[in-house]
């Protein structure tokens, strides 16, 4: 059988995914991957260096998708920080829903290892970078050294914020992933409080509501 002559990066993302979601474990060599799918090998070089370049293209991928479907929307350019940031996380956690088998794959694959966060670096990268783009308000110190701190800080929080709602999302048996909704709302919504420093109730009742739910799952 000839060669496929026309392959594309979403070809071999695709072709990836699914060997891994059938037989639970990648291919042994990029030589077996390709000719296993029809096209010759320098192909996949075009496009990646390895498996672990396509996991990590994968995330970003996601990201790469939300922002570009918030970018579509009217609406979406209007809203302060707050609610760009909401949005980001339903569209965001609606594309990961569409294709929940595979990243509960890749994740539980380097649970508890160092190459579980490489796998994430180009997505975190990604995602600091629009951090910073909402220009999320932090206290005015008027000292430079004290705002790159503020920022570093906001940046390191915020990514922290998207993982432990990534982890709620896997651990999460609720119909149509609801209860994630709620994480989503509470958790972006306390950020928010606390830099206006507003009450305490937004903490108060979030901090209810993770306890009730580690509970139950647990």
């Amino acid at each position: 059988m000839a060669k496929k002559k026309s392959i594309s990066e979403s070809d071999i993302i695709s072709f990836y995914m699914d060997y891994v979601l059938v037989n639970d474990e990648q291919q042994k060599s990029v030589y077996t991957f390709a000719k296993s799918n029809n096209f010759e090998e320098s192909k996949f070089y075009d496009y990646f260096g390895s498996f672990e370049a396509i996991e990590k293209h994968v995330f970003k991928a996601f990201f790469d998708n939300t922002t570009n479907v918030l970018h579509k929307s009217e609406d979406y350019e209007s809203f302060d920080a707050r609610n760009k940031l909401l949005s980001f996380y339903f569209t965001f956690f609606e594309i990961l829903t569409a294709n929940r088998s595979y990243v509960v794959y890749a994740l539980h694959k380097h649970k508890n290892t160092m190459k579980g966060l490489q796998l994430l670096s180009e997505l975190k990268k990604g995602f600091t970078h629009y951090i910073d783009s909402l220009d999320i308000e932090t206290l005015d110190i008027k000292q430079e050294q004290i705002d790159k701190i503020q920022r570093r800080a906001l940046q390191e929080s915020a990514w922290l914020q998207l993982l432990l709602t990534m982890k709620f999302w896997m651990d999460d048996m609720s119909p149509s992933f609801e209860k994630t909704d709620i994480f989503i709302e509470k958790s972006v919504n306390t950020s928010f409080d606390v830099l206006n420093i507003a009450p305490l109730k937004s903490v108060i009742d979030f901090g209810k509501f993770i306890f009730k739910e580690k509970m139950h799952m647990n």
